[in-house]
């Protein structure tokens, strides 16, 4: 291959670049980025072209084209779900299960294979603190375990053991690295975390794609050590290539390259290349630096054309395992298009989904579960919305069960109030109006469902918030709801962590919804009615207000920490308790849990321990619960968090039934980073096992 052509193997455009003919006129998009017609059929890969066959006829364009034949490779957003749309990856974490994160990844799989996409710029590995940020959405949580499980369950799910099957396709983790520190919870800001922090908290979920066999790494918008990270040997050369062995490919995220020039380390586009080529980047999206200036810098002796060598044979080693050199059209198929997207199967799925990440939070009363054939009102801009998809679900139209259609199959005799949908703040619009004398027409509904929320385009990428209460006219809603001596269930759709504390008192039962997908409606029905037990737990910690975000429950200790009732001259608010309103791991069922007889035995040597735990149904439902367990290193040469969640169990227990749950604590997970390496350090360890991370018992060792 010659120079050029390397250097267009690199370079990754949107769709509408292909078919250019020599007579194109080059203004506009092409001329912004220098692109000359005949580098066109050099570009190795598009994103976010869809339909079988689209995708079939642009192949055949490229590659008639393309001086070798090489085939072009598709990636595409399928973040979570595709024609079938499963809960969004924050509300998945909930579930706690990585069985059904990997069967819903497959699914995705399946529909995007069969439309032509090769490859989806998904599992996102970012761990995420602070609800303001957007993009909390596309993570499993605030906890590294739980993504780095979350994360190694989806790349199993999209590649299987073979993702040149045709209905595999290849995943790319995303952003590394520490793009969830984002300061101020503000999308594409700066990061500036310790090396400790990066390496223990941040890396984690990015090691486990690796190690599960991840296809493709992307680089985040971020600083990390003030470097852009695209441009950082330190994460791309030393981390991820000689540190953990990653062989695969490594792309920019959208304009990243050239995003390097206002972030003040490159002068020009040719100096953003040099940065990108010698941190290790093998694709550039949506810019054309390198293929613009690569070869000036190779001629000069800038950039050694080693480097050029070494991440086109990257490239064309994934081409070659997606088995795109024997068939470059690889799954598409407009037939088997047709047949599996939103399949029987497919939606019978995203229910189970949905419901399985229902986060039952407040239940005064027990008025759930409610009962079969009630008559109920039903309120809010959530009660017929098909908005509840979540974002990131660009081929899907919207929900296939509303809420309201949710509670009319399993009987309920529903009157609907005040039910204008809400519109996005991207768009102007903040909240809905204030029809709350509407609400007088259910005066005769003893229970009233409340669906409220924040609009799903408000959240992801780009959509940072400040204040993170449910809309004014929403929040009077439930008031006057509650003054009219209803039952309220509160069911709320979001994006993130909502203030939910200013409507608790108005509020008999609490639902955290999230965005759940196609089957959203049907989801939470199952789970408003019993049929479903909800057994989902947090993977973020709701704030008391944001005025205490960033708060999670991993936090490390301070030198006057709060003991017993706060008072001056410790680390408190005046006005506002440390704690979240509620924690990691929280989350309410229909039964009720008893743990007890917590033991810790030392092996010989006095590791592994052997932890365990006794939990009882101690009501007369059946239910599943998760099981954690939490390990604080007292003292040690590097200051440790409160508390690390080290495992968990899910367990079904039938009504008054008792298990056991065992544990094995190993020294990897006693180990931590201390500024040079991983190191295990003796001395004493709280070993607890509970409900939550703020509901364990305890008990200390000495290794």
């Amino acid at each position: 291959m010659s120079l050029e052509e390397k250097l267009g193997e690199m370079t990754q455009l949107s769709p509408n670049f292909f078919g250019a003919a020599e007579s194109v006129d080059l203004t506009g998009p092409m001329q912004q980025m220098n692109l000359k017609s005949e580098d066109v059929p050099l570009l190795g890969s598009t994103l976010n072209a869809f339909g079988a066959e689209n995708i079939i006829e642009m192949q055949k364009r490229h590659m008639e084209r393309q001086p070798h034949h090489i085939p072009m490779l598709f990636m595409a957003d399928v973040i979570h779900g595709l024609k079938t749309v499963y809960p969004i990856p924050l509300a998945m974490g909930c579930s706690f299960d990585t069985g059904l994160m990997e069967e819903s990844a497959a699914m995705a799989a399946r529909e995007a294979a069969a439309t032509g996409v090769q490859l989806t710029f998904s599992p996102m590995c970012d761990l995420v603190r602070d609800p303001r940020w957007g993009r909390v959405m596309e993570s499993p949580g605030e906890d590294p375990l739980l993504i780095a499980r979350m994360t190694a369950a989806t790349v199993k799910g999209y590649q299987g053991d073979d993702m040149s099957a045709p209905d595999r396709i290849a995943s790319c983790f995303k952003h590394f690295g520490g793009y969830g520190g984002s300061e101020g919870g503000r999308d594409y800001n700066t990061v500036d975390i310790s090396d400790g922090m990066l390496r223990e908290f941040y890396l984690d979920g990015y090691k486990a794609a690796v190690d599960a066999g991840a296809a493709m790494g992307m680089t985040s918008f971020n600083t990390i050590d003030r470097i852009p990270a695209t441009g950082s040997k330190k994460l791309y050369r030393k981390i991820l290539r000689d540190e953990w062995g990653f062989d695969g490919v490594a792309i920019t995220d959208f304009d990243a390259v050239n995003e390097m020039i206002p972030h003040g380390l490159a002068a020009g586009g040719k100096e953003a290349a040099k940065y990108a080529l010698e941190a290790g980047v093998d694709i550039e999206m949506m810019s054309t630096h390198i293929l613009n200036y690569g070869k000036e810098l190779v001629r000069s002796g800038e950039v050694d054309e080693k480097l050029i060598d070494e991440a086109v044979w990257r490239i064309l080693s994934l081409k070659n395992r997606l088995g795109l050199f024997e068939n470059p059209f690889k799954g598409a198929d407009a037939g088997k298009e047709k047949e599996v997207c939103q399949c029987d199967a497919h939606m019978a799925l995203a229910r189970k989904a949905a419901a399985r990440c229902v986060v039952l939070l407040k239940n005064e009363g027990k008025i759930l579960p409610l009962q079969k054939g009630a008559k109920l009102g039903l309120a809010g801009p959530f009660a017929d919305s098909l908005s509840v998809l979540g974002g990131w679900s660009i081929t899907a139209t919207g929900g296939n069960s509303t809420l309201l259609r949710g509670l009319q199959m399993h009987g309920a005799e529903v009157k609907t109030a005040m039910a204008e949908e809400l519109k996005p703040m991207q768009m102007g619009f903040f909240d809905v109006s204030d029809q709350t004398a509407e609400l007088d027409s259910l005066a005769d509904c003893e229970i009233v469902v409340a669906a409220v929320g924040e609009h799903p385009d408000d959240t992801g990428e780009s959509a940072s918030r400040t204040i993170l209460r449910l809309s004014h006219n929403q929040e009077k809603m439930l008031e006057k709801l509650h003054d009219m001596g209803k039952k309220v269930v509160a069911v709320v759709f979001s994006g993130r962590p909502l203030e939910l504390k200013p409507v608790l008192p108005f509020c008999d039962a609490v639902v955290q919804a999230w965005f759940l997908g196609s089957e959203a409606g049907a989801g939470i029905g199952d789970v408003l009615f019993g049929d479903v037990n909800p057994s989902a737990r947090l993977s973020m910690s709701f704030p008391q207000t944001v005025g205490q975000v960033p708060v999670y429950y991993n936090h490390m200790n301070t030198g006057r920490p709060v003991v017993g009732k706060p008072h001056r001259f410790v680390s408190c608010y005046l006005d506002c308790p440390n704690e979240p309103l509620y924690p990691f791991g929280y989350g309410l069922s229909y039964s009720e849990y008893a743990y007890s007889n917590l033991r810790v035995e030392k092996t010989e040597g006095g590791l592994p321990l052997q932890v365990s735990v006794d939990v009882e149904n101690t009501s007369k439902v059946a239910g599943r619960e998760t099981v954690q367990l939490y390990i604080r290193d007292v003292a040690a040469s590097c200051v440790r968090p409160v508390k690390e969640l080290k495992d968990f169990v899910q367990v079904d227990l039938a009504p008054g039934e008792k298990k056991t749950v065992s544990f094995t604590v190993t020294t990897e997970m006693l180990s931590f980073w201390n500024n040079e390496a991983f190191v295990f350090e003796h001395g004493d360890f709280v070993i607890m096992a509970g409900h939550s991370s703020d509901e364990v018992l305890s008990e200390t060792v000495t290794l």
